[in-house]
């Protein structure tokens, strides 16, 4: 199934559920939102709110003015428009806030919409350092605030199904998983892009916010600002974090006993990323291996069914795709062992036994669209429940693929405590759980 089909296949889903509200929900019963980021992704979340009829756009804000008049456009009403955040928050039509921005805004934006009384809604990855996540639970635990993190999958029912199967045991003893992003981006990836000029009708400051001052670079800003550190995490956090979170939701780990990655630019894709082009990271989570592999130089599957994931069992393998998933029995064979012979070893023969399968073929199709995800938020700030994939459940996936990159920086294995979030063999690389923020900006 296509990009376009799935697209299909939840917004006729999501406008069942959202016409059945809308009979039996009044103006009342609407939640008011403020989307707060409208670029790439911030304008799929807002289409996925868009998709429910509880759902009213009563604010919206960027600092580009057509991102600010297409959101506009296709909103139901006329919604106030704002190019500072905290107007948004201090907005008593708004209820809740969606917040699409680049990654290193999203603690200090989640951290004040807690304050104002805002239910938030906030894009993977969570945070982008670990001090700032673990900040983000206290302030939402400490103001009781509705939270969800945009990793989308928690809320696509096949994939629930796949959880539910995994954990029933079907695959036997499980030691590895394993998720691949892979993309061709040579010869040229971004562009060599030089610094400056700055185009006269943004803001670079603003965009830049708590991150440290730089010289604008059109590479930096928007989409492409996910090949540098000092704004992303880069693939292993774009990407890796859909992965670790399904992985680790599927296989019921929280954090790994330590981290190990590999990489670098080896690729010679010319422009000005920070970024590995090639890297592989691998978590010790006790008893098992997760994997990570980033390949941007190279577009052949990184696994051999072209699964974004794979979890290898002894019975069988699970393998996960954009839309579905399916498991691959094991052949086992059961041997007789008895006294081997000299033509026993020379033709590997079962002395008995012979091949089969313990467990069925299985698979299921589905969709994790983004309005799925947007509906569970809009009940949860109506029950007050827990969402599917709350602010813990977000800071958990996000940081333990940050360590990933501090592994990688430090070229270092780390031994990590979960319960404290620190390193407990290397001192020198726990500076990199926290970065300061440029002044005046902190973090409440």
């Amino acid at each position: 199934m296509d990009s376009i089909s799935r697209r299909d296949f939840a917004r006729t889903a999501s406008l069942a559920t959202a016409a059945s509200y809308s009979r039996i929900l009044g103006a009342n019963d609407r939640v008011r939102m403020g989307f707060i980021g409208l670029g790439n992704r911030g304008d799929q979340v807002h289409d996925g709110f868009l998709e429910h009829g509880d759902s009213q756009t009563m604010a919206v804000c960027d600092l580009r003015e057509d991102y600010l008049d297409f959101a506009v456009k296709k909103s139901r009403g006329t919604p106030t428009r704002y190019k500072d955040y905290k107007k948004v928050l201090d907005d008593k039509n708004v209820d809740a806030v969606a917040i699409a921005t680049p990654d290193h805004w999203h603690a200090l934006m989640f951290v004040d919409a807690c304050h104002a009384g805002k239910d938030v809604y906030v894009e993977k990855p969570l945070s982008l350092t670990v001090s700032e996540g673990r900040r983000m639970v206290e302030v939402a635990e400490q103001t009781k605030r509705v939270t969800q993190v945009g990793i989308h999958r928690r809320s696509g029912k096949f994939l629930m199904e796949a959880v539910d199967y995994v954990r029933s045991g079907a695959l036997g003893t499980i030691s590895l998983a394993k998720s691949f992003h892979i993309q061709n981006e040579w010869p040229n990836g971004l562009g060599a892009a030089p610094d400056g000029p700055l185009p006269s009708d943004f803001d670079w400051d603003q965009w830049l916010g708590p991150a440290p001052k730089v010289p604008y670079n059109r590479n930096r800003a928007f989409y492409n600002f996910r090949w540098f550190y000092n704004h992303s995490g880069g693939q292993l956090t774009n990407f890796g974090v859909h992965y670790m979170d399904m992985l680790r939701w599927a296989l019921g780990k929280e954090s790994p006993k330590a981290v190990v990655a590999m990489g670098g630019r080896y690729a010679g894709i010319k422009d000005n990323r920070e970024i590995p082009d090639t890297l592989e990271v691998m978590w010790d989570f006790g008893g098992m291996m997760m994997i990570f592999c980033c390949y941007d130089a190279n577009a052949a599957k990184g696994c051999a069914t072209g699964a974004e994931m794979e979890i290898r069992g002894t019975k069988g393998t699970l393998y996960l795709y954009g839309n579905r998933w399916e498991v691959v029995p094991e052949s086992i064979t059961e041997r007789t062992f008895g006294a081997r012979t000299p033509l026993d070893r020379v033709t590997e023969r079962s002395y008995g036994g012979s091949k089969k399968t313990v467990i069925e073929p299985k698979s299921a199709k589905g969709s994790a669209d983004t309005a799925f995800h947007a509906r569970n938020f809009l009940d949860c700030i109506k029950s007050r429940k827990k969402c599917n994939c709350d602010i813990l459940i977000g800071h958990i996936s996000t940081s333990n693929t940050l360590i990933g990159n501090i592994a990688h920086k430090t070229k270092s294995y780390l031994e990590w405590d979960g319960k404290t979030e620190r390193f407990t063999n290397n001192a020198a690389a726990n500076k990199f759980l926290q970065y300061q923020y440029r002044a005046p900006y902190k973090l409440g």
